[in-house]
């Protein structure tokens, strides 16, 4: 970008941001509402398996957190030489990212009878389905079509416009709701999207030393691939 004519902007410097994980940071709206009630219903579940699916960004993590606070959960990996069998065995495990972290099937098998047998729980998060996982196993894949799966819909505006208010908050900074209500209808609809913007806002006004305003989210917006201008 280039800097405007008399104010020079400076490299900000880079800070961790952390965001609030707290059953009371979700924030919910109907895209969210269905896994967000179930982690609430724990340990009174309909299935000992529950598994969380939806797109990067949509707050499978947040809700994984928040039930592994809540439940003791042990955070594990069906993978070879691994303890997850024998944890599964002795209380609540989490696993997240199956689909992308990748699993050995025999063990997720023997985990997922592990929880069965002690009546614990197990949590997965993944942003696909398990039918697109490539299972083989037929005793792992009939495991899994027995597991309550949940998925976390596309945001609706009013779940980014609230997401966009919480990464603010999260990051310390206020945003005026006319500056959220332009960014909402211009945005791409994902929640990674709505990191990126409120990550690049923040570097940019602090580059140059100004507020968040409608102009400097235009310009956010413009510098975005295939940005709604």
């Amino acid at each position: 970008m280039t800097p405007r004519a008399g104010k020079p902007e400076q490299l900000p410097l880079e800070f961790r941001h952390e965001a609030a994980r707290g059953r009371d940071d979700l924030v919910i709206s109907d895209p969210v509402s269905a896994a967000a009630s179930i982690i609430d219903r724990w340990p009174e579940w309909p299935s000992p398996v529950v598994i969380i699916t939806g797109p990067e960004g949509s707050g499978k993590s947040h809700l994984a957190e928040v039930w592994a606070r809540r439940s003791g959960a042990a955070r594990v990996r069906a993978v070879a030489g691994s303890d997850a069998v024998t944890r599964a065995g002795e209380g609540p495990v989490l696993i997240e990212d199956a689909d992308r972290e990748g699993f050995d099937q025999t063990q997720l098998f023997h985990l997922i009878n592990a929880v069965r047998s002690a009546g614990t729980s197990l949590l997965i998060t993944a942003r696909s389905w398990p039918m697109a996982w490539g299972v083989t196993l037929p005793d792992l894949a009939s495991r899994l079509k027995a597991a309550m799966t949940v998925e976390i819909g596309p945001p609706d505006d009013l779940l980014l416009g609230q997401i966009l208010v919480k990464l603010f908050a999260d990051r310390q900074l206020l945003a005026d709701d006319k500056v959220i209500a332009y960014i909402v209808p211009r945005m791409e609809r994902s929640l990674a999207a709505a990191q990126s913007i409120v990550e690049r806002l923040d570097r940019l006004a602090l580059a140059r030393g100004t507020r968040i305003s409608r102009a400097l989210a235009a310009e956010v917006l413009g510098s975005l691939p295939h940005a709604d201008d």
